[in-house]
Order: structure tokens, then sequence, then C-alpha cells
């Protein structure tokens, strides 16, 4: 089994279940994101890796991922953690410190949770956002002759997990560039709030588990598929890459946690956005194909597969440290 087909079988349970964070409405003016991930030691981290404070610090961080894929404005969280029986109270202290300094980062506020006995450290994390009913955005937004655009580079992400398993020669300052990208992820809040304010902008959602894993999402939500022209890749997973004499642009396209943000832009508007999001973040919008008519990716003429994480399929693992 895999993870979509997990969620496939639970949607008819549930509401709203597929999306980055579920969207509520409390009001006429506002909604409310959710959204709930969890993390265990030895499928999405081990402490081989990173440091408890940055196992902390990850697991926040992909929530808040979840919020800025729908365009909210992040509030609170709950935090539930599964502890092994041998886990310290200082372990716990530096666990949370991760988790506490990722939530001021992104200005919401941790709030309560749980606490249990595990036979693996697990971190389940909810999280809650608000966001304008005109500016919430989800995966199923696009229509054919969109162009798809990510906030940033990727495969930093990767690069900094391969690391972590063999030493390699991209110099220090890349490698420390890595390392963090890996650790210390980065939420696009801002960019998430920006993108969702424009009209434009017709789907959204945050790359956690590659661009050809997430894309595909994007494609079957949207009922379109895709076509792929290019891929960003960041500094650091090119140097990597090169000295593994690896394509830079598939290794960056396999890499899972890079937190950056698909979006779906209708053509005519593209130039104008991007203009603005370079002006506003001091970085561009990097167009890497457009939404057609049928279904499934293509590349370079070439069906293209899925690749990257999928936590029911293990010989695919790519988030694992150590």
């Amino acid at each position: 089994m895999t993870e979509d087909e997990i969620i496939a079988a639970l949607r008819p349970l549930t509401k709203g279940i597929g999306d980055d964070a579920a969207l509520w409405q409390p009001s006429r003016s506002h909604r409310s994101a959710i959204s709930s991930d969890m993390l265990v030691e030895g499928v999405d981290f081990t402490r081989a890796a990173m440091t408890l404070e940055d196992a902390g610090w990850r697991a926040m961080a992909a929530n808040v991922s979840d919020l800025a894929a729908t365009g909210a404005r992040p509030v609170l969280a709950t935090v539930a953690l599964g502890l092994p029986p041998a886990f310290t109270v200082a372990e716990v202290q530096r666990l949370y410190g991760g988790l506490a300094a990722c939530a001021a980062d992104a200005k919401l506020s941790i709030v309560g949770g749980d606490l249990s006995r595990s036979d693996a450290l697990t971190i389940a994390i909810t999280v809650v956002g608000e966001v304008r009913a005109s500016d919430a955005k989800s995966r199923g937004g696009g229509r054919p002759g969109d162009v798809l655009a990510v906030t940033g580079a990727l495969g930093a992400a990767r690069a900094g997990l391969e690391l972590t398993r063999g030493s390699w020669p991209i110099g220090d300052a890349l490698e420390a560039a890595a390392l963090h990208a890996f650790r210390r992820p980065q939420a696009r809040v801002a960019e998430g709030r920006f993108l969702g304010a424009s009209r434009n902008v017709a789907a959204m959602m945050d790359l956690s588990d590659g661009l050809s894993a997430d894309l595909d999402r994007l494609c079957v939500a949207s009922s379109c598929g895709a076509m792929l022209e290019s891929v960003p890749v960041a500094e650091p997973a090119r140097a990597l890459s090169a000295a593994r004499s690896e394509d830079p642009q598939r290794f960056a396209l396999a890499g899972g946690e890079d937190f950056e943000l698909l979006v779906a832009v209708r053509p005519r508007a593209f130039d104008y956005l991007a203009g603005r999001y370079a002006a506003r973040f001091g970085r561009a919008l990097h167009r890497v194909g457009i939404l057609r008519r049928g279904s499934g990716m293509e590349w370079n003429g070439a069906p293209l597969e899925r690749s990257g994480w999928d936590h029911f399929a293990e010989e695919k693992s790519s988030r694992l440290g150590g």
C-alpha cells in the first residue's frame, strides 16, 4: 500500500482530506486552516542525523508549511509526544526547544497537547491558521494552460540528508547550507500569504515529498496533466550531484522536504506576478512547466514517473538520516 492509497480509502470517512491543510469557515470573512502531521523516529528522522532540537524544528516546520500552502497565517499548535521508556526530561526539553523556536519563528503559540509512552519517539502536531475566504488556496483550482512555478530552488534538503550519510567534496559553505536546509527547513509563510492574496494563483501546495510526487498530486486534484520544463536546482544540490556524477535536475526532482510552494498561475498574469514576487522577496518565482489537458506528467517528451518520499514504500525512502 502507498500513502495516497490510504488517503483515498479514508476520504469517504472524512471532510476535506487530501489537501495540505483542512479549511473550515467559522465566519463569513475568514476560514480556519487546520493540519496535522506526525514524525516517527526511525521512519521520518534519526538522531544520528540531527539533534533533538533539529527534530523538533523540522516537525513544527512541516506543519507550518501546510498552513503556508493554503495562504494562511499561523495561529496556534498542539503537540502530542510519544516517548520511549528511556527518554529523559532533559531530552524532552531539548526536543521542545526546537519545537518552540520554530513556533516563535512562525509567530504561532503552542497551546497544549498530550504525552504517552511509545516504542519510538513520536511527534504529532496539529496547527491552526487563519485565512480570508477569498485568499484560501487548495490543490484543486488549476486548469489547462496554467503556468506551474515554485518559490525557490530545490534539492538542498536532499543534499543535506545525503551528507549525513557520507562525505562529498562540495566545500564547507555549501555543506553547511545543505545541512541547515535539511535540519532547519523554513516554511514559506510570507510567500504563501502573498501568493494566496492573488486571484491569479489558481492552486497551491507545499513540496514536502519531492516535486514529481507533489506535482502529480496537484494534477490529480486539478484534473489535469502536466508538462515539466525544467527544475531549478539549489547550489548545494548542484554541487553534490556533480560530485556524484548525477544529473542535477533529477537529483532535485526527487528531493523531499524542501518546503517550497508549488503554484499554478493563470498564464497571462504570470510575468507580472513573478515580477512582484521578485521585488517582494528578492528571489525568483521559478517557472517549471504548465498544466495541460489529460492526465499524467511529461518531461523532455517522455512520461515522468513519481519519485521522492512515500511513508509506505521503503525502497523510495529519501527522508531518513543515518
